[in-house]
């Protein structure tokens, strides 16, 4: 279902200054009590991720404006086509198209186009009546010809948030357990991201490790249109569980927490790189395997393709980019607390590790190679804590701020009823249930 949101009318001059409009909220707490849907729905293509801001207010018209008369022309984006390309081809106005990118409540959403999105135009002959371009997930933009020039209008798509749980234990692999669980690639990938600075999940998984989840589905006419956001899971490994809730703070930001107001999130980040293995472990009696002679390896090696990116594991300044010895490329970051990490092997410095710069964690500061002492592609990483190195696999990371003791009553409020979900989910308590 369609529903007008917005519009207004102008002439072929520029549009008026106005306010933006606020994006429908996919809040949970503000949607319609839970719904739980049927599994094997069909899941569509993700929303673009690099969706615009949305556009300016306008004035509200008459639905009536959306059934515009006129032939309906399709215009396909191809690799190296432009607007101009575009309505040249189709034998349509260029004239009425300056017109329209001289408004600035179309220009922004017209003029940043990529190859397979469309373009529906209502024209007479050559003239543009109507044109509509898909935005984002929940919203057009309608433009349509008047007596005064153009009236400029949204289209609303409403999406329903739905609430879904799964749990599952792993047999042979954690990601054969999500997808048997009912969960996606993507909320898969986003569980073990949640909890990836406790656990390694490439060699940490064990045989009857579980997992529990809460979390949102985004439906669309009927359909499922992709993942939300995941709002509480518990992953135990190992004998030990890990815990964590989302919470959206007074400031708009969301993040996850323990049910104590802990961070789940760490300073650092357990393992800076996507690796395929641990190619070499902290060891203090290594023998080199070029050199042959016994030189402690003070640091982790993860084996990856050529090219793979490196990631910041923690918020640093960087002191050093370049060519180091033995280590090839490389980068060294200063963190708080004495903690300085090296990163090197690298086939190429990334544009972010420049001498001086702070970097962000998980920004990417270079990439996987063979530079310098190195028998095949891989990250080296070091971490040192007032210069004396530390096993970076196994030492103890300092944790991210807590939630402040102003909003702690706020924190138990709002993730009460997901913690008491969790605890619904537990295996004995499923077993007991059934």
């Amino acid at each position: 279902m369609l529903a007008l949101v917005a519009a207004a009318s102008y002439p072929a001059a520029e549009g008026n200054q106005s306010q933006p409009v606020p994006e429908a909220s996919t809040d949970a707490r503000a949607l319609p009590p839970i719904v739980l849907l049927a599994p094997d729905a069909e899941l569509a293509a993700e929303p673009d991720a690099e969706a615009e801001a949305p556009p300016p207010a306008v004035a509200p018209a008459d639905e009536a404006t959306l059934s515009a008369p006129g032939e309906l022309t399709v215009l396909e984006v191809r690799s190296g086509d432009s607007l101009d390309v575009l309505f040249r081809r189709h034998g349509l106005s260029v004239v009425d198209l300056a017109r329209l990118l001289k408004l600035k409540e179309v220009a922004p959403h017209l003029k940043r186009i990529r190859p397979g999105d469309l373009i529906e135009v209502r024209h007479d002959g050559d003239s543009v009546l109507a044109l509509t371009r898909r935005l984002d997930l929940t919203r057009s933009l309608v433009v349509e010809a008047g007596d005064d020039g153009y009236g400029v209008g949204y289209l609303d798509h409403p999406v329903e948030v739905v609430v879904r749980q799964a749990h599952g234990r792993i047999a042979s692999s954690f990601y054969v357990a999500g997808i048997e669980s009912g969960l996606s690639d993507q909320a898969i990938m986003r569980l073990a991201g949640i909890f990836a600075w406790d656990i390694d999940f490439a060699l940490d998984i064990r045989r009857d490790d579980w997992f529990a989840v809460v979390y949102e589905e985004v439906w669309q006419d009927g359909e499922k249109v992709r993942d939300g956001e995941i709002l509480a899971a518990e992953f135990r490994n190992q004998g030990r569980s890990y815990r964590a809730v989302r919470y959206l703070g007074p400031d708009g930001r969301a993040d996850y927490y323990t049910p104590e107001g802990r961070s789940v999130r760490k300073a650092f980040l357990r393992a800076p790189v996507d690796f395929t293995r641990v190619s070499s472990n902290f060891n203090p009696n290594r023998l080199h395997p070029i050199l042959k002679v016994k030189r402690p390896h003070q640091g982790v090696d993860y084996a990856a393709a050529q090219g793979t990116p490196i990631k910041a594991a923690g918020y640093g300044k960087v002191v050093f980019a370049g060519t180091k010895g033995g280590y090839g490329l490389a980068v060294i970051l200063q963190h708080g607390g004495n903690v300085t990490t090296l990163y090197s092997h690298m086939s190429r410095i990334g544009s972010a590790a420049r001498v001086g710069r702070r970097v962000q964690q998980g920004q990417v500061i270079g990439y996987v190679g063979r530079t310098g002492l190195a028998t095949a592609p891989h990250l080296h990483y070091e971490y040192r804590l007032n210069g004396v190195h530390r096993n970076p696999r196994t030492v103890t990371l300092p944790e991210a701020d807590p939630i402040p003791g102003e909003l702690k009553a706020q924190f138990a409020s709002a993730t009460n009823d997901l913690i008491a979900e969790l605890d619904s989910l537990a295996p004995t308590r499923l077993a007991a249930a059934e």
